[in-house]
């Protein structure tokens, strides 16, 4: 047995006052519970069901968003939104309607994670939180209804695995082709239900934008939750983006892991997903020329101001290709509001970009970019089984915001390398750090 402690054992003891054994079923105290759209109705009808409909433990820990079919695309979603708003008033919780953004980058952009805390949401990409050392976790609607009533979640100790991160990584690399290939190596049922720790001295070159990204594609490989510690990094993204002061959380040098998972940064190339399964990864050399019908940039994996930033490196003075739609969607009015000001918007329309802001619709197939029968898309978003963005018989190819902004400016799968400059680096720690076109 090692001599300290992991990082998950860490914030359980926080919250537990103790360390509790791997596999124990532990009843922990929540900081934040959120639904959405697509999840909240049926949580609320199990409030009914249980009696727990007048039980909101504390409304600044609850959150609703309106996200997933915003602005509402039927009349069915518009009613959902409106049961939402009702409840939110009546209920005094935390309410962010039509516009504000996708609840995952909300709460990043709000600053509702932070280190050391346990947020539970009915949506599986919740574990985009653990990217501020926070544990974050996806849940059902069942038990985000009896924690919004309670406050606690019962939750098994999961195994825990070193995710080490070794050397620096290439300009041309992003969080997306950093978590894709962790996906190629342990596959899509890899982690399941385990803790992967993000370590190593790669950490430093990781920015906060892609630190998310790795964490919310940790539940593709079946991770309970994806941690990065709060590290440097951390510190100084809260400091320079809230003007808050967070404390260190790191893992003990001597800490015990059910297992290791070693990566070269310095190896790794542009990679995608390929259909029609998130760990059918492949080199993007090796799919190069594959013709492409829509682009999309954005979702709750990369639809930050990094990633948009990438995508115009590549587009400034560039045309979409004729015939192919680019939708860029920021994650958040603030990025969005951000993009703004630095003149990444401008860059995108004068490509002949669609680009609008705050919803999940093209990702999930609801609107705002579905695909038709037999078109390819390349998409910055998180999955890619069939019918996920529209028709059962199209093909999505995941990929890094540079390798989507290269496929729509030629109209086919492209390895960005051929369109960035030599010098590019697409991953950027400083939080202050402002775009120059």
């Amino acid at each position: 047995m090692g001599s300290g402690l992991t990082l998950t054992e860490k914030l359980f003891k926080g919250k537990l006052g103790r360390v509790p054994e791997r596999g124990e079923i532990a009843v922990v105290p929540v900081d934040l519970v959120y639904a959405h759209d697509g999840t909240f109705t049926l949580a609320l009808e199990v409030m009914k069901k249980t009696q727990l409909l007048d039980r909101i433990f504390d409304p600044d820990k609850v959150a609703l968003f309106i996200d997933h079919a915003a602005p509402p695309p039927t009349v069915a979603a518009a009613m959902v939104h409106e049961v939402m708003r009702r409840f939110a008033r009546e209920r005094g919780v935390r309410f962010y309607d039509v516009g504000t953004g996708i609840c995952h980058q909300v709460v990043a952009d709000e600053a509702l994670a932070r280190p050391g805390m346990f947020i539970v949401g009915a949506d599986s990409h919740t574990v985009t939180g653990g990217a501020f050392a926070a544990f974050a976790t996806g849940v059902g609607s069942t038990d985000a209804a009896v924690a919004m009533a309670t406050g606690k979640i019962w939750l098994r100790v999961p195994e825990q695995v070193r995710v080490r991160l070794s050397g620096e990584p290439p300009g041309y690399i992003m969080g997306k082709d950093i978590v894709l290939s962790i996906i190629g190596k342990v596959g899509s049922d890899g982690m399941i239900y385990k803790a992967a720790e993000f370590q190593g001295e790669g950490l430093k070159s990781i920015s906060m934008d892609s630190r998310m990204t790795i964490s919310n594609m940790s539940v593709e490989m079946g991770a309970k939750v994806g941690l990065f510690p709060s590290d440097d990094v951390t510190v100084e993204w809260f400091r320079g983006v809230h003007g808050l002061e967070v404390p260190r959380l790191e893992p003990d040098p001597g800490a015990d892991y059910d297992d290791e998972l070693e990566v070269e940064l310095p190896s790794l190339e542009p990679v995608v997903a390929a259909p029609p399964n998130v760990d059918n990864v492949k080199p993007v050399r090796e799919v190069e020329g594959v013709e492409v019908n829509q682009v999309f940039i954005g979702s709750c994996t990369n639809g930050r101001y990094e990633d948009y930033v990438a995508a115009a490196r590549i587009l400034k003075g560039r045309r979409v290709k004729e015939g192919v739609r680019c939708i860029a969607i920021p994650a958040s009015r603030k990025v969005y509001e951000r993009l703004l000001r630095n003149g990444v918007i401008d860059i995108l329309v004068k490509a002949g970009c669609f680009v609008a802001f705050g919803t999940c619709g093209p990702c999930i197939g609801a609107h705002l970019g579905l695909l038709g029968e037999g078109e390819v898309a390349v998409s910055t978003s998180n999955r890619n089984f069939p019918g996920r963005m529209g028709h059962k018989d199209s093909k999505i190819y995941l990929a890094s915001p540079a390798t989507a902004a290269a496929a729509a400016a030629t109209g086919r799968i492209t390895d960005p390398r051929e369109l960035l400059p030599a010098d590019a680096r697409l991953m950027v720690v400083d939080p202050s750090y402002s775009y120059k076109p």
